[in-house]
């Protein structure tokens, strides 16, 4: 599904991601782990455009994207959930969520304000698919409360929704347990389980070494932004050179 080529990203004279390929395969669920300042973000942020390279490709569906705004790049099905709880103040949990459709949504400006029929078939349809979003991260009871009156854990849950409201084909999730208590971490780890098994495509970038190796098929370890382990959780936990960069001597 996706193909990342020799990736390089600077700032100054520091590179954050340096040659950095990763093959992604259709249904996988792919956990990005490295130390602080490896690169992982950037990493996502390349994917997702909301950065670009400085040398190397990205290749999606086998198309090149990485020269695509990060609309664009939503519109044909990458989504991504950012590390802070992201919400928009003043709007129902319900309308945070369908804010995830916008790139999916045909409707012009002229047609939004005269609230022409096609508009409103759009609109319809963009509301049934948030409160699907809702009910599949266990948020239905909350869909016409004010979004800033959530709890952290379930602003997240809410974020997730809002991603899986734009039907993404792939899902890029920066850090979603960061900051949430033991139980919340739970449930947040059953949902990601379940999408998975759902067939859908994601990445995960996650400090909590533990909470990746239970829920992904394999994993990329970033050190001062290039690859230096790739395997399953297996054979990462056994690779000398994570337990050095990352892991510390108590995972050997």
């Amino acid at each position: 599904m996706l193909g990342i080529e020799a990736l390089s990203r600077h700032f100054g004279g520091v590179y954050a991601i340096r040659g950095v390929s990763i093959d992604l395969e259709e249904g996988e669920l792919r956990g990005i782990i490295g130390p602080n300042g490896a690169g992982k973000s950037t990493l996502f942020h390349l994917i997702s455009g909301h950065l670009r390279p400085d040398a190397g490709r990205v290749i999606f569906r086998r198309n090149r994207i990485d020269a695509l705004t990060p609309h664009e790049r939503a519109r044909r099905g990458i989504s991504i959930v950012f590390q802070g709880a992201r919400i928009f103040r003043g709007m129902t949990v319900r309308e945070n969520v369908m804010v995830g459709a916008h790139a999916r949504t045909r409707h012009g400006f002229l047609e939004a304000a005269l609230r022409l029929p096609r508009h409103r078939l759009e609109e319809r349809a963009i509301r049934e698919s948030a409160d699907a979003a809702l009910d599949r991260v266990g948020l239905s009871d909350w869909a016409g409360r004010a979004a800033e009156e959530l709890p952290l854990g379930q602003q997240r849950s809410m974020q997730l929704a809002r991603a899986l409201c734009a039907e993404p084909s792939l899902l890029l999730l920066d850090e979603p347990a960061s900051g949430l208590r033991s139980r919340e971490r739970e449930q947040l780890g059953r949902l990601i389980g379940e999408l998975h098994s759902g067939g859908l495509t994601m990445m995960l970038v996650e400090h909590d070494v533990s909470f990746v190796t239970r829920l992904v098929d394999r994993i990329t370890v970033l050190d001062l932004g290039q690859i230096i382990s790739e395997g399953t959780p297996d054979e990462v936990r056994r690779d000398d050179r994570v337990v050095a960069a990352y892991l510390g001597k108590a995972a050997s």
